[in-house]
C-alpha cells in the first residue's frame, strides 16, 4: 500500500499534525471535510455559495493528485439546515455532469463554527474519468 499526502495552493492546510487535506491511497484520494473557512473568514453567506467554495476546494486538490472532478465516486454534505439542501444540490450540479456521485445528505447541529452552514468530504478514483 502506497500514501501520499496531496497539498493544493488554492486550499490552506491545516495546522502540523492535525489531519491532512487529501491522501492518496492506491490511487483513490481522500479528501477531509471542507468548508468555505479560509483562515478565520468564511466565503459566502448562504449554502449555495459555501458549496461552491467547497467544492472548487476538493476539484484543487483533485487536480493536485492527477485527477478531477469526474474522478469522484462518493461524497458525504453535511449541512446545519436540512431544508436548504437543493441550494448545495445546485451548486453540485456546477462541478458534476454525467453520472453523479453517490452521496451522503446529513443534518447536523452544528459545524465548527456558527457562520459554516456546509460541509463536505468526498472520495475519487483517480483515472476513473478518463474511461
Amino acid at each position: 500500500m502506497t500514501i501520499r499526502r496531496v497539498i493544493s495552493p488554492a486550499v490552506a492546510e491545516p495546522p502540523p499534525e492535525r489531519w491532512s487535506n487529501c491522501l492518496v491511497v492506491d490511487g483513490v484520494a481522500y479528501v477531509s471535510g471542507m468548508t468555505a473557512r479560509s483562515g478565520t473568514t468564511v466565503s459566502g453567506n448562504d449554502e449555495y455559495e459555501q458549496a461552491k467554495v467547497i467544492f472548487g476546494k476538493i476539484k484543487s486538490l483533485l487536480e493536485a493528485a492527477g485527477g478531477a472532478m469526474s474522478d469522484v465516486v462518493k461524497i458525504t454534505v453535511f449541512v446545519t439546515e436540512i431544508a436548504n439542501n437543493t441550494k448545495v444540490w445546485a451548486a453540485r450540479r456546477e462541478f458534476f455532469t454525467g453520472d453523479f456521485p453517490a452521496s451522503t445528505l446529513v443534518e447536523v447541529s452544528a459545524l465548527a463554527a456558527p457562520e459554516i452552514l456546509v460541509e463536505i468530504e468526498a472520495v475519487a478514483h483517480l483515472g476513473k474519468g478518463k474511461r
